[in-house]
């Protein structure tokens, strides 16, 4: 491979960690973003931008889920070269840049402290720290902070903050691509390395079954009810024993299944007593996979076994229990090209600032499903991220710098 021209990108370094740290210390776990939203307004006008350039979205309006307020939007007009006589950049499509604000809930109290080169937490063992993605937020202010303390030449950009990432992508799902000022293609920052450019992603449907039984005492008289314990035991049995269980191979096809939540509808436990014949269970699964088909065929194999298994447990007078299944799309598949504009831009940046990039397609999901779903080719690269939520984690002061470099190239250098 030829050799490739590098160029010198300046960061102040210290006042993007000192943003990491401050950001690192507000409090917004998903569904509760407000204190970071307006954190993060507030510093954004901090560095200079324009209190006319920041707002506020109704996709919380949109949401399903309670949401104190929309994502955090940002335009940032085009600044022409010194002297230039042409106004083509004023008339170019935005880029997007984009990231969420939300953490996950583990990350509540975290205490944010650097050790050497990394940022771990006071509370480890207690709390995560919030890197996913706080990190995101910080290299996003920093490159509007570079962006205005340089003067540097630039198209249209629209940065974005995203709400309720973490609790199935809604921001990114409900905002308005005219909100955003129609981009061509996006930046989203979410993950470890900056030279790790991922270009693709899987999807994933979201589902629920409440399995309804009968109670009954369970000593005096069993026969008389009908457990909804024993409905899911034989539902999960049969997914299991029919190969739609964990990591999925079949006809060439791949995906994964799995239950992570069995309780009832408040939390709660689904059941009380050890002489009771459990008559309710809550359950919440996934099926994922990079076809978009495949994820279709691994809902409906678990939707038939609860289904079956329903059938199966009756009391004494051949009444059976019922299951009402319920599935929703959470985020659609998708996989860029690898010569599409927007990893080529991203690959000659990635370059041009020393890095060694690697194309990647991850089994999570991110802001940028949603994104492409919305017609904006989005590559998304990481910013330090490491054992994201687990009291274990830390965040690479290196990989942290290398992001903030890596979006103002993507910005400047065409």
């Amino acid at each position: 491979m030829p050799t490739r021209k590098q160029v010198k990108i300046a960061v102040d370094h210290t006042a993007a960690l000192e943003r990491l740290l401050h950001l690192l210390r507000v409090p917004g776990v998903t569904g509760q973003e407000e204190p970071i939203g307006l954190a993060l307004a507030e510093m954004l006008r901090t560095v200079g931008v324009p209190a006319e350039a920041i707002h506020f979205d109704d996709a919380h309006q949109r949401i399903p889920e309670p949401t104190p307020i929309g994502n955090l939007i940002v335009h940032l007009p085009a600044r022409s070269p010194r002297n230039a006589t042409s106004r083509n950049r004023e008339k170019a499509s935005p880029l997007l840049f984009a990231t969420h604000m939300d953490t996950v809930p583990l990350c509540a109290g975290a205490e944010p402290k650097v050790e050497g080169r990394r940022v771990i937490n006071l509370q480890e063992g207690k709390t995560a720290l919030g890197g996913d993605n706080r990190t995101g937020c910080a290299v996003l202010v920093t490159l509007a902070a570079e962006l205005i303390r340089q003067e540097l030449p630039h198209p249209p950009l629209t940065l974005l903050f995203t709400v309720r990432e973490e609790s199935g992508l809604y921001g990114a799902r409900y905002v308005n691509p005219a909100d955003l000022g129609n981009p061509a293609f996006g930046f989203n920052v979410d993950g470890r390395c900056a030279a790790e450019l991922t270009i693709g992603a899987i999807g994933a449907d979201r589902w629920t079954v409440d399995i309804y039984g009968r109670a009954s005492h369970a000593g005096v008289a069993p026969e008389k009810g009908i457990s909804a314990a024993m409905i899911l035991a034989l539902a999960m049995q049969d997914i299991f024993r029919t190969g739609w269980w964990g990591k999925i191979s079949k006809n060439g096809r791949e995906g994964t299944c799995n239950i992570g939540y069995i309780g009832d509808a408040h939390g709660r436990s689904a059941g009380n007593a050890t002489n009771v014949i459990m008559d309710y269970v809550h359950v919440k699964g996934e099926s994922r996979s990079h076809d978009a088909q495949f994820v279709r065929e691994i809902t409906a194999a678990c939707q038939a076994a609860f289904q079956r298994a329903a059938r199966k447990v009756k009391d004494c007078e051949d009444r059976t229990g019922r299951v009402v299944f319920q599935s929703r799309l959470d985020y659609l598949p998708f996989r860029l090209p690898d010569d599409a504009p927007v990893v080529q831009r991203a690959v000659r940046a990635a370059h041009a600032i020393g890095l060694t990039p690697t194309l990647r397609v991850t089994n999570g999901g991110l802001d940028a499903n949603w994104l492409v779903k919305h017609g904006i080719p989005t590559v998304t690269f990481g910013a330090g991220q490491n054992e994201i939520h687990t009291v274990q984690e830390f965040i690479d002061l290196d990989e942290f710098d290398h992001a903030c470099r890596l979006a103002l190239a993507l910005a400047v250098l065409s």
